[in-house]
C-alpha cells in the first residue's frame, strides 16, 4: 500500500492505523510525481495532493487500486468512480470504517486489473536493459556499468532512459526498487 498525502500528520496518522491492523505500508508521498503505484495493493490519494485529480486517478487505477479520501462528505460524489477510483472514503472517517474499507478494495478482483497484465509483465525488457538494471540494483554507477559491460557511457544512459520509461520510474532509487521487488522478470 501507499499513501500520497499533503498532511504528513494525516498520513503518519493513517499509516500507523493501517500497521496496527496489520497492513503494510510501503511509502508516504506528497507529490505524484514520485509515484509507482503498480508496487502497491492500493494506493490511497489525497485529492488535494494533485493537480489533474481526475487524469491522475484513471492513470493509476489503471494499475491498482486506488481509495481517494477527501476531507468532507460534500466532495465525495460519483466523478472519482467514474474516474477509475474503487473506493472513496471520507478522512473523517473511523479507523475501523478505513481498514474494513481499504481491505475490501485489496482482496476483490478487479474487473479492471484482470483485463490487464501487470505492467510489469509488459515491460519486455530486453536481456541488456535487464543486465543494466540487475547493475543499478546493485549500486553501480553508469561510468562502472559501462566498463564492466563493455559498452559506453552514453549506451548506459540510453538504456536507463528506456528502463525508467518502461518501469515509469524517475530515478535510481525507484528502478533499484521495482528490481528488488521482483517486478521485472530475470532481475534482482
Amino acid at each position: 500500500m501507499e499513501i500520497l498525502h499533503t498532511s504528513p500528520i494525516f498520513a503518519v496518522g493513517l499509516t500507523h492505523i493501517l500497521s496496527d491492523a496489520g497492513m503494510k505500508v510501503l511509502d508516504v508521498r506528497s507529490s505524484p510525481t514520485e509515484c509507482i503505484p503498480w508496487l502497491a495493493d492500493a494506493l490511497l490519494i489525497d485529492p488535494d495532493a494533485l493537480s489533474d485529480v481526475f487524469g491522475s486517478i484513471s492513470r493509476f487505477s489503471a494499475h491498482t487500486s486506488v481509495v481517494v479520501l477527501p476531507w468532507n462528505e460534500s466532495s465525495m460524489d460519483d466523478s472519482y468512480l467514474l474516474a477509475g477510483a474503487s473506493l472513496v472514503l471520507s478522512k473523517a472517517a473511523p479507523g475501523d470504517v478505513l481498514v474494513h474499507g481499504i481491505r475490501t478494495v485489496i482482496t476483490r478482483p478487479s474487473a479492471r486489473r484482470a483485463e490487464q497484465p501487470h505492467p510489469a509483465d509488459q515491460l519486455a525488457l530486453t536481456e541488456r536493459e535487464r543486465e543494466v538494471l540487475r547493475r543499478i540494483s546493485q549500486g553501480l554507477t553508469h561510468g562502472q556499468i559501462a566498463t564492466r559491460l563493455g559498452i559506453s557511457r552514453h549506451t548506459v544512459d540510453t538504456y536507463v532512459k528506456r528502463i525508467r520509461a518502461k518501469l515509469g520510474a524517475g530515478n535510481k532509487a525507484e528502478l533499484t526498487r521495482a528490481a528488488l521487488l521482483g517486478r521485472v522478470a530475470g532481475v534482482g
